[in-house]
């Protein structure tokens, strides 16, 4: 993968860097279009300090917008919670760098001992089970690191290029990335790009979130801008669904969601029959 120079890095600490869990994330976040680097010290005999001290000069050399750090660092007692005290130094020195502790403790009876080592400190900082799926892990990660990268992929066919503030939809492209050239939803500009990128960061760093009217209803305007701001998602969803060769009924594509405001789902390409809205 050709990196750029927006292409996000996250840090990955752990002492099982091998294992196939931990690799499985590595290929997740490489495929999420991140820059996954593994701290992997040198030597025969390498304990928790070793990876602390690699840890802290990863930090420093490559600056990364996250860190995966595990809890535990192999069988010792003084390595039980040595992720604990890396956290500590990496909340004293960067305390602008979220922090992902990949950890068995989520439950059960040290999970206290685990939580209450982030207590300590006001950082951004969140537990996940080491057995949770990659794709929980980029989920967080997102959540966490709270912005938004310059492509945002929705579903198999759809991808915003905030930088560009482009819209693509098309046919036999795969976010944008294989199959053929992605092509530009041309109608897509000004205030209805800004809706759709609203909509697009919000899914990206939480799914299913819904984004209230007051937030969406400030690139709208006249006399009744709730009135303007339906106006405005259907012209979204027609500009889009013509480009796919589809029609986007209400539940599809920016979903209503009565008195609070929309969110957008990534749409399924099935045709709806016509009339159908």
């Amino acid at each position: 993968m050709t990196q750029s120079r927006s292409q996000r890095k996250i840090l990955i600490v752990d002492d099982e860097y091998n294992s196939p869990i931990v690799k499985s994330v590595e290929r997740r976040l490489e495929e999420e279009g991140w820059k996954a680097i593994v701290v992997a010290p040198e030597g025969r005999f390498v304990t928790g300090d070793d990876f602390e001290m690699a840890a802290l000069y990863a930090i420093e050399d490559e600056q990364p917008d996250g860190v995966l750090l595990d809890v535990r660092f192999g069988e010792h007692r003084d390595d039980r919670f040595k992720g604990l005290g890396i956290l500590q130094k990496i909340v004293e020195h960067h305390p602008h760098i979220p922090v992902l502790m990949f950890t068995q403790y989520v439950q059960g009876p040290d999970r206290e001992t685990a939580v209450r080592g982030t207590l300590k400190w006001d950082a951004q900082v969140d537990f996940i089970d080491k057995l949770a799926s990659p794709e929980e892990v980029i989920l967080r990660l997102r959540r966490l690191i709270g912005t938004t990268p310059e492509m945002v992929k929705i579903g198999d066919h759809i991808s915003m290029d905030g930088n560009a503030r482009v819209v693509y939809a098309s046919i036999g492209v795969t976010g944008g990335d294989t199959g053929g050239a992605p092509t530009p939803v041309a109608d897509i500009q000004g205030m209805k790009f800004e809706i759709f990128q609203e909509l697009a960061s919000t899914w990206y760093r939480s799914p299913g979130e819904v984004v209230p009217f007051s937030k969406l209803m400030r690139y709208s305007e006249g006399e009744d801008p709730r009135a303007s701001l339906r106006v405005r998602i259907r012209e979204i969803k027609d500009a889009i669904g013509k480009q796919l060769g589809v029609r986007f009924g209400a539940s599809d594509l920016i979903v209503n969601i009565r008195d609070k405001g929309y969110r957008l789902v990534p749409p399924s390409l099935d045709p709806a029959p016509p009339g159908l809205e």
